[in-house]
Order: structure tokens, then C-alpha cells, then sequence
């Protein structure tokens, strides 16, 4: 026993035990926690008990019991449910006998003894009452607008069945008065939030509204969700929702979430939408996974009922999917990430259905595939929150990109993952068109503190007799020698000086921008203001008359460097060889290009844009045909 006898003596004993075998422990921990298998014969998932990222709850089904070895909870169905929904042991009980469809004895009390059953019982029986006595009303000439309102919408009468919908009639307490009637006090009605004081005595909460009933995981009736339908309507807001109450907690409640849960679980995806129209219109659509939060913000506390529904093996994996129906609504959502802990932001995606549509509009405009797309066609937050204020720059112009990059460098600094900020760093630099994606990401990881050495790129050493403080402040970084990114660049500028004639008019015809690195476009500009390499100087002369156009410091040290450093071929250096390097540096330029056009092409869109999307496609297709060409040169000697 887990428990003291003292506490179970109000029910027979054999009651209880048929409570406990009766129930199987997986099946009551599944409807709450998703649960895998452990070897020799356990289950295992995410503790609900406490906050875990890999699962430490195990469940025996043979044994009948539970145990967390992270925070020690433990015991069997009875104390799980104790635990999980607050209650106290009778009512956890009594919750697992109605389960199962058995009638309790209570001893030393008689029939009356039932009456004072737990408080939470009676509080989920008096709200089952009060949705059936809603829905009963939603049939009635009285409930025209809001049927009317539903099928205007899209919903038919199996829909508002699927859901529970219901209406509360005019009059000032015909629920209360119901309620009372079926055998509830009014005191539990209070408690229950159904009715409150008015200046005549008790009245109704909701009157002549379209009512949706708010389950918890379980599928038990904890509260009510109420839309305004008339004008003359007193209540000015549009949604009235139950006040909290000790089964209600806004928090902790979705709505959908009793319906969606298993699809959860199984496709590991949770759509979140505003409303509950929306998650009628998704459902029927064929997204069986929405939920929305009633009467509050999403928060916390509901990630973490998602999160212990999609827990998989070791790993949450799990797709986190908000809907907006405004770019503005979903891009200020977005930004609030950046200053969360951002835990599960790896995982969270945006998807802003078009014109402002909420998934219920998008339904009736488009069709059920429309939902379905919106769905499919979601963005990563990060992503979404960082090209959502792209978009208020012209890209297409320098001074654009360079105002664009000074708004989202500092954004793209905030995450704190270092792998995803580095990765989206590279991915800003794409979408705003920047060529020098190492700038970018050096430009980030400054703005974040972290240590710089973005594509192998280091500080030139200060020159004999001059401090770190002192250099001059146009002295180039340094190139590494060793980054694989800059080999052909630097390999091509070495043939260009120590083998000109090889190199030849090929070379000299390569633009600036053929080169990344600020100090080898340095070394390249020199040559060609020496002449280049059809100027008939060759060795020493050719290097004394570069480095008379050296700008930098830096530029004029690499000169004697690259003029004497070995060429990697490995045979003989010869014009297969040279050629073969010159190619894969156009290759690379050639590469860049295109990762421009396809910037600019996901820029555009193909209906509203179409004759210049049409256009850039066409380049596109030419580029990669002529990239392909020169990947195949460079590999005839080049590897």
C-alpha cells in the first residue's frame, strides 16, 4: 500500500483494489505522458513530475507501479493520478472507477456519504451537465445565430457534435436553476465558475453566446469558452471565457488538446493556433494536431504539457507550429524569442497564412489544402523573425544590404546556441546578398563576444619594433595559408608570379571579385597595375614591380611570400595544371553568383513578379551550366 488506512477506510477496500487492477497503469500514464519501451518489459518517458530533458519516469506494467529515479516519485495508478491532477485520494478514486464504469460503496455513511464525494468530482460532473444542457440549447429556434454563425464558417452539425458546442440561452439562471435540479448546490456551482452572485441571487455566467466546452488532457469538462453573437450584447468583448477555478487553470489548459493529443504524439507536431474556430477549421481540414490556449497567452506551462506529448526515446524532437493571421502580429511574436531562454526555438516554427487570413478565413477562401499548406509551407522562427525585417530593406541596393546586415547582426548575435548562430549567420549573409559570408559571420560572433576566427582568417603580426597598438590602422588582416576555402585563390596569384607564361591572359582577365580575401585582392590588383602577367617581367622584376603597387603592408609581404612558396601540384608544374587552378577560381566566383541570383530569385515572387522571375531563372540555368563546365575543367588537374 501506498497510502495510509486510515485515509482509504471511506471506501471499501475491495473497491479499491478493483480500481487498481483494473486500470492499467501505461494506458492511464499514455493519456498523459508518451511512453516508450525500456527493455525487460518497462516503459519509459519524460517526468511530469518535474522539468527533464532526457526521461528518467519509468512505468512497470506488470507490477502496476511508476517510478521517477530523477525526482524520486513513485507508487502505483492511484498515486499517479494523485499526483498528476492535484486531487486527493478519494477523488482520484473516484475518477479511476468511473474510468472503468464501477460503483463505488462507501462505508460508514450510506447514500449520503456519495453527496460529499470529492469536490473536483463534483465539480467535472456539474460542468458535463452544463455542456449538455448547452448543447441541447444550440438546437433550439432561440440558438439561430450562433448554428448560423458556425455554418457560415464552414462547420456542419457533425462538427459542432465533434466538438461540443453549445449555446447559452437568454434568461438570467435557467443553467443554475438546471443544475440545481439534476442535484448540485450552488455553493458547487460557485466553485465551479457556471453561476455567480447577481443583485437578485444567483444567475447564469453565460447568456445568449456560442459556447465551446474547455477539456483537459483527460477529456474532462473544466471550462467554458463563450463568443459574443448579438449587438445589443451588454458584454462588449467578444470572447468570455471561465474565470479560474480549482479545476481550471488557464495556464495549463488547451483547447483541442483532449482531441489532438494522440496525433501529437504520433507525428510529433503540435499546431498553435488564436482561436477556436481556427482549431475546428484545422481539424476538419485535416490537421489533426491544433490546440489553442483559452483566455491567455501561450506560455510555459503549456510548452510543457506539449513537450511531455511528444517526448521520442532520449530526445524531445518534436515541431513546435504557431499560426499568425498578420505579418506584424507573427513577426513581434517572433522577435520575443530572442530574449527568452530559447530551449525549445530549435524546434518552433511560424506560419503566416496570407492577406491577414486566420486558418478559419483560409479555409472558406482557399480550401481545406490551403490549411493543410499553411501548415507545410512553416518557417523556423529564427528564420522567420530575422527575414521578417529584411523585408523592410531594398536588398538589391549596396546601401540596403549594408543598413539590412547593421539591423540583424546584432539580432542574429542574440542566439545562444553557437553552432545555430553561426549557421544563421551564414544563411543572413545569403539572404541579404553579401558575397563575404565570412564577414558576416565574423561580424556576428563580435557582436555576441565570442572568439573570432572565421574562415581561418588571423591578424597580421605587428612588424619588428612596431606594438599591436600601433599598426597602422590600413594594414590588412593575414589570410591562413591552410584554409582549404582560399586554396585555389592563392594558388592561382603563386602561378601568376613564380609561372607567367603559364598563367597568361586567362589570369589577367580574372576580376577583383574573383578573390574574397582583402589581402589577396591586394596582391591581384598589384600584378595588374605591374602589367599583369603578358607584361614580359618574370622572377625578380616582376615581384619588385608588383610590389611599387603593394597598398598594405601585408600585401607586400605576401608578394615574397607567394613568389617563393611551392605550387601543390603534385607533378610537374604545366599549363593542365595552372588551367585546371584558374578554372576552379572562376568555379568558385561563378558559384557566388549564383547563390546572388537565387538570393534575389527567393526575393521575388513568381506570380506578382513574374517576366523578372522568369529572367533571373534563365541566368540561373546558364550559370550552373557554365559552373558545371568549369568544375569539370579545374578536376582535370586540380583536386
Amino acid at each position: 500500500m501506498f497510502y495510509s488506512g486510515a485515509v482509504a477506510g471511506r471506501i471499501r477496500e475491495s473497491d479499491i483494489a478493483q480500481v487498481r487492477d483494473r486500470n492499467r497503469i501505461d494506458e492511464v500514464v499514455g493519456e498523459y505522458v508518451a511512453l516508450r519501451r525500456a527493455g525487460g518489459g518497462a516503459l519509459k518517458g519524460l517526468c511530469p513530475f518535474h522539468e527533464e530533458k532526457t526521461p528518467s519516469f519509468n512505468v512497470r506494467p506488470t507490477h502496476g507501479t511508476f517510478h521517477c529515479f530523477g525526482c524520486g516519485e513513485g507508487g502505483d495508478v492511484i498515486k499517479f493520478v494523485m499526483q498528476i491532477e492535484h486531487l486527493g485520494f478519494v477523488e482520484s478514486v473516484e475518477r479511476l472507477a468511473d474510468r472503468i464504469g464501477l460503483h463505488l460503496t462507501y462505508e460508514g455513511g450510506g447514500a449520503s456519504v456519495r453527496r460529499d464525494r470529492g469536490s473536483r468530482l463534483r465539480l467535472v460532473e456539474a460542468h458535463k451537465a452544463a455542456q449538455a444542457f448547452y448543447a441541447e440549447q444550440l438546437m433550439t429556434p432561440e440558438a439561430e445565430a450562433a448554428r448560423t454563425f458556425l455554418t457560415e464558417r464552414g462547420f456542419d452539425q457533425a462538427a459542432w457534435t465533434t466538438f461540443g458546442c453549445g449555446f447559452a440561452p437568454a434568461g438570467w439562471d435557467r443553467l443554475t436553476k438546471h443544475l440545481i435540479r439534476s442535484g448540485f448546490e450552488l455553493s458547487e456551482l460557485y466553485k465551479a465558475q457556471l453561476s455567480k452572485e447577481g443583485r437578485r441571487g444567483p444567475i447564469d455566467r453565460f447568456h445568449r453566446r456560442l459556447v465551446w466546452p474547455i477539456k483537459d488532457r483527460g477529456g474532462d469538462v473544466v471550462g467554458f469558452g463563450a463568443r459574443r453573437l448579438f449587438d445589443d450584447d451588454p458584454i462588449q468583448a467578444k470572447y468570455l471565457n471561465t474565470s479560474e477555478s480549482p479545476i481550471y487553470k488557464k495556464s495549463q489548459v488547451l483547447f483541442g488538446l483532449d482531441q489532438a493529443k494522440r496525433e501529437i504524439s504520433r507525428r510529433h507536431q503540435v499546431v498553435v493556433v488564436e482561436g477556436y474556430t481556427d482549431v475546428m477549421a484545422m481539424h476538419e481540414a485535416g490537421v489533426p494536431t491544433a490546440v489553442a490556449s483559452s483566455g491567455t497567452a501561450f506560455g510555459e506551462e503549456h510548452m510543457r504539457v506539449l513537450r511531455q506529448i511528444m517526448m521520442d526515446d532520449d530526445t524531445f524532437r518534436g515541431e513546435v507550429i504557431f499560426t499568425f493571421d498578420g505579418d506584424a502580429a507573427g513577426q513581434k511574436a517572433a522577435l520575443k524569442a530572442f530574449e527568452g531562454d530559447q530551449t525549445f526555438a530549435g524546434q518552433t516554427y511560424i506560419a503566416v497564412a496570407p492577406d491577414g487570413m486566420d486558418p478559419c478565413e483560409l479555409r472558406l477562401a482557399k480550401g481545406d489544402a490551403a490549411v493543410r499548406d499553411l501548415v507545410a509551407r512553416r518557417i523556423p522562427l529564427f528564420e522567420f523573425a530575422i527575414r521578417s525585417l529584411l523585408s523592410d530593406y531594398d536588398l538589391d541596393s549596396v546601401d540596403g544590404q549594408v543598413a539590412a546586415l547593421q539591423r540583424t547582426v546584432p539580432l542574429v548575435a542574440q542566439i545562444k546556441d553557437r553552432a545555430k548562430r553561426d549557421g544563421y549567420a551564414t544563411k543572413l549573409a545569403w539572404w541579404v546578398g553579401w558575397q563575404d559570408e565570412a564577414m558576416v559571420v565574423r561580424r556576428v560572433r563580435e557582436s555576441a563576444g565570442a572568439p573570432v576566427k572565421a574562415n581561418g582568417v588571423r591578424r597580421a603580426p605587428a612588424r619588428s619594433g612596431e606594438s599591436s597598438g600601433g599598426r597602422r590602422p590600413t594594414q590588412l588582416e593575414r589570410p591562413d595559408p591552410r584554409n582549404p576555402d582560399l586554396r585555389a585563390q592563392r594558388e592561382s596569384l603563386k602561378a601568376a608570379l613564380q609561372e607567367p607564361a603559364l598563367a597568361g591572359p586567362e589570369y589577367d582577365a580574372l576580376p577583383e571579385d574573383a578573390f574574397v580575401h582583402p589581402a589577396y585582392v591586394g596582391v591581384h590588383r598589384a600584378i595588374l597595375k605591374a602589367g599583369g602577367t603578358t607584361s614580359g617581367l618574370t622572377g625578380p622584376a616582376l615581384i619588385e614591380a608588383a610590389a611599387s603597387h603593394a597598398e598594405d603592408p601585408t600585401v607586400a609581404s605576401l608578394l615574397s611570400e607567394l613568389a617563393v612558396e611551392p605550387l601543390k601540384s603534385t607533378g610537374d608544374t604545366d599549363v593542365r595544371y595552372v588551367s585546371s587552378v584558374l578554372a576552379a577560381v572562376q568555379e568558385n566566383l561563378v558559384g557566388r553568383q549564383i547563390g546572388e541570383l537565387k538570393s534575389r530569385l527567393q526575393r521575388l515572387s513568381p506570380v506578382d513578379a513574374a517576366e523578372e522571375y522568369r529572367a533571373l531563372f534563365g541566368d540561373l540555368v546558364a550559370l550552373e551550366q557554365y559552373r558545371k563546365a568549369l568544375r569539370e575543367q579545374a578536376m582535370g588537374g586540380w583536386d
